[in-house]
C-alpha cells in the first residue's frame, strides 16, 4: 500500500473541498428558497373569474348581433335608470289600523 502515511491534502485540494462545500450548501439554500416561495405563492387558477356585468353582457350581445343599436342603447337606458321599488302593501289591501 503506497501513500497509505500521507493524509495530508494539497493546496489545491483544500480549495476544491471549500469550493465544493460553499457550492453545496449555496445550492442547498437556494432549492429551499425556491420551494418554499412556490408553496406560498397563491395559486392563480384557484380564482374564480369575476362575473360579468350586465352592460358587459349587453355589450356583448350587441358584437354577436342579437341585439340592435337602438335596443341596445334603450335597454342600457333601462340599467341605469333606478328601479321602482315596490310599495310596503299591494294598492287594493286595505290598511290595518
Amino acid at each position: 500500500m503506497m501513500f497509505w502515511h500521507v493524509h495530508d491534502v494539497s493546496g489545491w485540494g483544500w480549495f476544491a473541498m471549500s469550493a465544493g462545500m460553499v457550492l453545496f450548501w449555496g445550492l442547498i439554500i437556494t432549492g429551499a428558497v425556491v420551494l418554499f416561495r412556490a408553496l406560498d405563492r397563491p395559486h392563480e387558477d384557484m380564482h374564480t373569474p369575476a362575473a360579468p356585468t350586465p352592460e358587459h353582457i349587453l355589450a356583448q350581445r350587441l358584437a354577436r348581433g342579437e341585439v340592435d343599436e337602438d335596443e341596445y342603447k334603450r335597454r342600457l337606458a333601462a340599467l341605469h335608470t333606478p328601479a321602482e321599488r315596490p310599495s310596503a302593501r299591494p294598492t287594493g289591501e286595505p290598511g290595518r289600523g
